[in-house]
This record gives structure tokens, sequence and C-alpha cells, in this order.
């Protein structure tokens, strides 16, 4: 049974998700969520949960959860010069929520392993919302055993709880799902400012792409936003170019043909190029309005 929780990554959806492992389930558990900034703790008050800016207190931890920007800032938590994988309790297992790449997963769970402790790669989808309301989509990726260990404690903050596979196959499956996402919003960027050029309302046309068959949740998040030129509150174009980068390696790697993918990675670098990095993925419509001269406004 595991009783001591370490959760390092408290931003928009480390935050949520560190409550949730505290104050659910029927198993207490002690978590210690721990941040270099103590202006990030704040707001964390729940039972069992412990806001701590000490990194000694997650000594002996028996679970550590990680919800960090990339791979390189996981390896640098776990193995850097104040690593914390030696600090866990033998046999502890790290649980990385963090979006990285199949081989991060990879080369960081071997290298856990050699360790003594365990690794499950289970990046997250459902956006803050989702880890607010505790219904995440978990995609896991290891051992059947050390998956079947820790799954009470995702199904805290998870509505949807998956064992893809083995080490690896949850980080692979987050690239697969962000990929159509992206897709699905390149689409989107370079089809309604052709659409309004030949003279379509943009308003009535977001009715359409919101409500009929080309509906998704990529068109009923974004849409409403373009149209008022909201584009500053979603995930930043330059951090969601991860995922692109990561199935461009596993394409690349195994031969695997990827045209779409290809076109829609040319999107969002366009959009980078001009400048919108630090925009959200609605942003890639910018360039397509500048190049027809139109607006795709309400």
């Amino acid at each position: 049974m595991i009783h001591r929780i370490a959760f390092l990554g408290l931003g928009a959806m480390g935050a949520p998700i560190a409550r949730h492992l505290a104050t659910k389930g029927e198993s207490p558990a002690t978590v210690t969520a721990y941040d270099a900034d103590p202006a990030r703790l704040a707001g964390l008050d729940a039972p069992r949960l412990v806001a701590t800016s000490d990194l000694a207190r997650i000594d002996g931890a028996q679970a550590l959860f990680l919800c960090l920007p990339d791979g390189a800032v996981v390896e640098a938590v776990l193995f850097g010069r104040d690593g914390i994988a030696d600090r866990l309790a033998p046999g502890a297992v790290v649980v990385d929520l963090s979006t990285t790449t199949h081989a991060d997963a990879l080369r960081i769970g071997r290298r856990l392993e050699q360790g003594g402790r365990a690794f499950l790669d289970a990046p997250v989808s459902g956006a803050p919302a989702g880890a607010e309301a505790g219904t995440l989509t978990v995609m896991c990726g290891g051992a059947p055993e050390v998956f079947a260990r820790l799954r009470p404690l995702l199904e805290r903050f998870g509505g949807t709880v998956l064992h893809m596979g083995p080490l690896g196959a949850g980080q692979l499956t987050k690239t697969v799902n962000n990929v159509l996402y992206d897709i699905n919003i390149a689409a989107l960027a370079e089809v309604l400012p052709m659409a309004v050029a030949m003279g379509l309302d943009p308003a009535q046309l977001g009715q359409v792409v919101t409500t009929g068959t080309s509906r998704s949740y990529a068109s009923q998040y974004f849409v409403p936003r373009i149209l008022k030129g909201e584009f500053d509150e979603g995930y930043p174009l330059a951090k969601a170019y991860k995922d692109l980068v990561s199935a461009a390696l596993v394409a690349a790697e195994n031969g695997f043909p990827l045209p779409v993918t290809a076109a829609a990675t040319a999107t969002y670098q366009t959009a980078l190029r001009q400048g919108h990095g630090d925009r959200d993925k609605g942003a890639m419509v910018l360039p397509f309005e500048d190049l027809l001269g139109v607006k795709v406004r309400g």
C-alpha cells in the first residue's frame, strides 16, 4: 500500500491533480507537493496535502508524480545535480504525467530501473478543466504489475485510465492523440480564411463547423475564440510543437510516411516563424488571414 506520495509540477494541470490525489480514495495517503517557488504553493490547502519548498520533505516517498514541461526537465529533476530519484524509497514508483516523447520514456524508465525504482509513463489529456474535475484520460506505459499497483491512485484524477502497453506506450499514445488534434486545428486555420475570402459569413460558418459533421473538440474550443480574436487562452504553440517533432522522430526511425502530418507541421512552422509561438494553437489562422487579406471574426 502506498501511503507517502510526492508531487512535482504545480501548474494549471498539476495543482488540481495533487489535490485529487490527497483528498480522494478509500486509502488515505499523504501528498507532499513541492515547488521551489513558494507562490505556486498558494491555494493548495487540503486534507493530507503538504505544500512545501523544502525538497528534503519528499525523502522516502513511495510514489513520485511528475507534471513537468518536457523530457529534458523530467530528466534534470530526476538525475541532475539535485536529482531526486535517489531520495525516493527503495522500490518506489515514478509516475510521469508530463508530455515527453517515446524515446524519453524509454531512456528515463531504464535508468530508474537500474537504480531500483519503477517507472510509469502516464501522460494525460483533458486540459485544465479535466484536471479540475478529476476526469482526465490517463494513458499508461510500463509493466502491468506497476500499473495495477498505481491504478487506484490514477483513478483519483482520471475518468479513463488505460494501460496501453510496455514502457513508452503511454507517451506514444499521447503523441497520436495530440497529432490528430493538431492536424484538425491546422485544417481549420487554412480552410476558414478561404471560406471567408469567398464571401461566407464568419459567424454563421462558425456555427456550421461547431455543430455539423466537421465538429470536433478542436473546432468547438478554438472557433469561438478565433471569431473573438482571442489567441492567448490555450497551450502555447511553441510548446505544443514538440508533439509534431515527436511524431516526426517516430516516423523517421520506422520509415512511416505521414504526409498529412507533415503538411500540418508546415502550418505550425509558418505560425512559429511569424512570431506566434507564445500564442495558442488558434493563432495558426493568423498567417492565412494575412495571406488572403481577411479576418475570421464574428
